[in-house]
């Protein structure tokens, strides 16, 4: 039970990490949506296997769907506002994702701050992937700073690919990876997820039409993307705050709509306009607003920084 001191303070971790990303990544707060035509092909798919909420709206008769997360209409509202290069948005998202299996770290009611930002085509690299991933985690320790909390993290970020943690510690599941890894480096970012590794499989899934998990990147592995984890000490194991990573060109989106099998969503209006150039090329991601705080502040269950329903 939560407490109105305890209010206090995630609304202040809330707000001070959130003046530091849009300060380190230099970043517009921006509106956001609860819901989008569902033909529209705006919606995050996520791994293409779970239910949305969707609706019909009594004037009109348009289905609309409650986002799962922001990571097509960022790109779109770019274009919209003519935001310039090296500029970007942030959005205070919320989503209803009804079959997330309930645990310690997950709920139905997902909460990010879903950001995008411009770039130009000799910034689709990855040193400028980690650049941005540095000060992402540069905001999450600022914030640890300014407002004093004991958490530790280390000085640096440790980048891998995921091929390379693959090939590091091939007996163990992606995530036994992520947790030795993450327990032995305090801070990770895992690079290239979504494509099939040698394995054959995965290291975890991606839609195929944000994220770039297939462009070659000159440093040995597939992919422009990735997920940052920390390691929490209150529940010994890896902590994913965030999934982010360069989006696909339409050279990219075509391929990994191939591999899916997805290709009939380039009729889509999203899809289209992104082959047609009238999407900027970006960078983004969404960071879990709860997953920061309950990390800052060292809490053991998500229900202690989230109002939502819990089994029991």
């Amino acid at each position: 039970m939560m407490d109105l001191a305890q209010e206090r303070q995630i609304v202040q971790v809330k707000k001070t990490f959130q003046a530091h990303l849009e300060e380190q990544l230099s970043l517009t707060a921006v509106s956001a949506p609860l819901f989008v035509p569902l033909h529209s092909g705006i919606n995050d798919d996520l791994n293409g296997v779970e239910r949305v909420v969707s609706f019909s709206i009594k004037d009109g008769g348009t289905e609309a769907v409650v986002v799962n997360s922001l990571a097509k209409w960022k790109r779109q509202r770019l274009a919209e506002l003519q935001v310039p290069k090296g500029e970007g948005i942030v959005a205070d998202m919320r989503a209803i994702r009804p079959d997330e299996d309930l645990s310690e770290l997950h709920s139905i009611l997902v909460d990010q701050w879903d950001w995008e930002k411009v770039i130009s085509q000799d910034e689709r690299s990855i040193p400028y992937l980690k650049s941005q991933v540095n000060h992402v985690y540069a905001a999450l320790k600022l914030t640890a700073k300014d407002l004093e909390l004991s958490i530790s993290l280390p000085d640096e970020l440790f980048f891998i690919s995921a091929q390379a943690l693959e090939d590091k510690w091939p007996e163990l599941s992606p995530k036994q990876r992520e947790d030795r890894l993450c327990k032995e480096k305090g801070a990770v970012f895992i690079m290239g997820i979504g494509g099939e590794l040698r394995s054959g499989l995965p290291h975890d899934g991606r839609a195929p039409d944000y994220d770039d998990w297939t462009t070659d990147n000159g440093e040995g592995f597939y992919g422009l993307n990735g997920d940052l984890l920390v390691w929490n000490e209150k529940l010994q194991r890896g902590f994913e705050l965030s999934s982010m990573g360069i989006r696909v060109d339409d050279v990219a989106m075509r391929q990994q709509l191939r591999i899916k099998s997805q290709e009939t969503r380039l009729q889509l209006p999203f899809h289209s306009a992104l082959l047609t150039g009238k999407l900027p090329l970006t960078i983004g991601g969404g960071i879990g607003q709860s997953r920061v705080v309950m990390f800052l502040l060292e809490k053991k269950h998500i229900s202690e920084v989230q109002q939502s329903i819990w089994n029991g």
